[in-house]
């Protein structure tokens, strides 16, 4: 069966992947039946429920704290003032209290497995049970409080994607403290452009990391961050990798081994009580970080109740997620999805950790792990099944996959032919659910649904209670056809502030400078009349976002411009017709230097080594001359304009209009 998709005056078809099974009855279902209940409507599918969930989202919101059961020791007195937009970020259940940690931790009588940790180049899985981690999260918060860690505290982490972040991050909650994380993969500059703004009392890293086959030491990388945070009390190493013996620490001041620092918590033999601070439902959780395309990356506090009712609403709701499910996401503690998929503790699934490359020693290694483990919910990022379909894997032919039913995609727009690669090579009936949302807001404004059909080259359906259209510059909504994401209405999973933002005057300029009193994400979008779905057509700001790895080209330019020889520079996103991106790195060369393939090498290497090898732009090459505004702001945007054969009409602006010329038909740019 097919859906008509209107494309501006074209037509096009809209091919069915997948149908739900009218005779399942889904959380969703049983959500929408709660709401009719409630208040006496006859809501009849989910079109009819998002619409209210959208213009009753007062409503809306307690309704999913009921039905998910959150855990609190004070309900609300207020759900949300109604008369405030969603650009004064309203506080929501006002009176209410509540802690993060302990919603995650309440399946703690169980001796099912809370978490299964695998890595790279290790046959062993560790297996830790819901009952071992709320005595492990214990033991890390006592040690915390021994040391002086209060609520309001910022604790940070170093860290894989192992049991040991995910200890940390749930301790730190409990104790009404701070958390923020990022990968080992970063180099000393992106972490401390990060956790310098928020001054961490407390760091928790590793001495070395395993990645593609290699070891690689922390303990270099570590010094130079430690030396940049002046307000540490603590620096935590965990061997991980490595052993004790192996490590050595006496250049890292007031560092201690993970083993001595949790025995400064115990009494005796005795372990330790978990104690949840009872804390308002906007009090903040984690810190995330935007890109940094105009400077310093800014800090996102979100809020625990703001996550916490987000997460369970598309874990539960929009995944059918249960206590039975069993979830992997390949993820970094870099990336939202990290703070997403732990969440999913807080329904009684199972989480699967996974840290080192997808592709080594095989690329099936992940689908192993399904196997293994019986994974039910996979997932991972556009581009990873784009390099399993170049590399023909076929894993229906190698693998049973039985107990997979949701495969979801995030990162980049998911291509039509991925989703096609995933029916005919990986499983036929699995629902393929492409996902999109951001750091922005710690979750998706659309992804998976059980109870409506997968269309090929479509996400299925804007979430409940995300009030999403898409706008022209006017302001005016548009159907079938590309225009500015916005949210019309405020959300829980909203940022409270940012970080160091006194007068709220960088959060206003960030979402709301575009329209009034209505949040522009940043990204384009196009919205299908016909089938409801929606396709993402990549950022429309200056943000690079390759490969779902979201950054700011002030960080390549950090880097770029300390070379000499190296006069200017410009890093500009290219799109293909899938939507997919690249980025380019323009070098405007200093007299009497010329750009050879010595100094690409440099470039490539030293972004690799003060960022991550996901950083490194796919194309370095030589420009005469860089556009500047009269105010002397480099352009990206136009450039981006013009290397995707756009016109740049409005030139007045620029001082040197006639370098946009420079960019048009690179013979470079054109194979992609």
């Amino acid at each position: 069966m097919a859906n008509t998709e209107w494309k501006g005056e074209e037509i096009m078809e809209s091919k069915v992947l997948w149908y739900p099974d009218s005779k399942k009855n889904t959380q969703m279902d049983r959500f929408r039946a709660q709401v009719n209940r409630d208040y006496g409507l006859n809501l009849g599918n989910y079109n009819e429920l998002y619409r209210w969930s959208v213009e009753s989202f007062h409503d809306f919101w307690p309704e999913v704290w009921k039905f998910c059961n959150i855990t609190s020791s004070k309900m609300y007195e207020e759900v949300v003032d109604v008369t405030k937009s969603v650009s004064e970020a309203p506080e929501w259940f006002r009176g209410s209290r509540l802690n993060y940690a302990e919603n995650l931790l309440k399946h703690h009588d169980r001796d099912k497995v809370a978490l299964y940790a695998a890595a790279e180049g290790k046959e062993e899985i560790v297996k830790v049970t819901f009952r071992e981690l709320r005595r492990d999260v214990a033991r890390f918060a006592a040690a915390m409080r021994k040391m002086g860690v209060k609520t309001g505290d910022r604790v940070v982490g170093y860290l894989p994607n192992g049991v040991h972040a995910v200890q940390a991050m749930l301790a730190t909650a409990s104790i009404g403290a701070i958390w923020s994380s990022t990968s080992p993969d970063f180099g000393v500059n992106g972490v401390l452009d990060r956790f310098s703004q928020i001054q961490p009392k407390l760091i928790f890293s590793v001495a070395a990391v395993v990645y593609n086959g290699k070891l690689h030491d922390h303990m270099e990388k570590l010094h130079s961050v430690v030396k940049g945070l002046p307000d540490l009390k603590k620096v935590v190493i965990i061997p991980y990798v490595r052993s004790r013996q192996d490590t050595d620490l006496s250049n890292i001041p007031n560092s201690v081994f993970l083993e001595d620092f949790l025995a400064t918590g115990m009494e005796g033999d005795q372990d330790p009580q978990l104690e949840f601070e009872q804390l308002p439902f906007s009090h903040p959780l984690f810190i995330m970080y935007s890109s940094g395309t105009t400077g310093a990356p800014k800090c996102m506090v979100h809020s625990a109740g703001g996550t916490l009712i987000q997460h369970l609403k598309e874990h539960v709701l929009h995944g059918n997620m249960s206590s039975s499910d069993v979830i992997i996401y390949y993820t970094t503690t870099g990336w939202m999805m990290w703070n997403w998929l732990i969440s999913s503790l807080a329904v009684g699934a199972s989480v699967v950790l996974y840290d080192g490359s997808p592709l080594v020693p095989t690329p099936n290694i992940l689908w192993d792990l399904v196997d293994r483990l019986g994974i039910t919910i996979f997932g991972t990022g556009a581009k990873w099944l784009s390099v399993l379909e170049e590399r023909k894997l076929k894993p229906v032919n190698t693998h049973s996959l039985q107990t997979l039913h949701t495969i979801l995609s995030t990162g980049s727009p998911l291509k039509p032919q991925s989703y096609e690669y995933v029916y005919s090579s990986i499983k036929h009936n699995v629902l393929l659910a492409s996902i999109s949302g951001g750091t922005d807001i710690i979750s998706c404004f659309m992804g998976q649904n059980m109870t409506v059909p997968v269309y090929k080259g479509e996400i299925q359906a804007r979430n409940l209670g995300m009030g999403v259209e898409a706008w022209d510059p006017e302001g005016k909504p548009l159907w079938g056809e590309s225009g500015e994401l916005v949210c019309l209405k405020p959300i829980p999973c909203q940022p409270t502030h940012f970080w160091n933002d006194e007068n709220g005057s960088k959060y206003r300029k960030a979402y709301f400078s575009r329209f009034q009193d209505v949040w522009a994400h940043g990204d384009y979008c196009k919205i299908n009349p016909k089938t409801g779905g929606i396709i993402m057509l990549g950022r429309s700001d200056g943000t690079l976002n390759p490969n779902g790895v979201r950054f700011g080209s002030s960080e390549i330019y950090n880097i770029v411009e300390r070379f000499e020889g190296v006069y200017d520079s410009l890093c500009v996103p290219q799109y293909n017709s899938d939507g997919e991106e690249r980025v380019i790195l323009f070098l405007k060369m200093a007299p009497a230097h010329t750009f050879n393939q010595k100094l690409e090498r440099e470039i490539r290497d030293a972004i690799r080594k003060a960022l991550s090898a996901r950083h490194v732009p796919a194309l370095i090459l030589p420009i005469k001359d860089i556009p500047y505004t009269i105010s002397g702001k480099k352009v990206e945007v136009a450039v981006k304009h013009v290397i995707a054969g756009k016109e740049v009409n409005h030139r007045g602006v620029f001082t040197n209009p006639e370098s946009l010329d420079l960019y048009k038909n690179i013979p470079q740019l054109q194979n992609f």
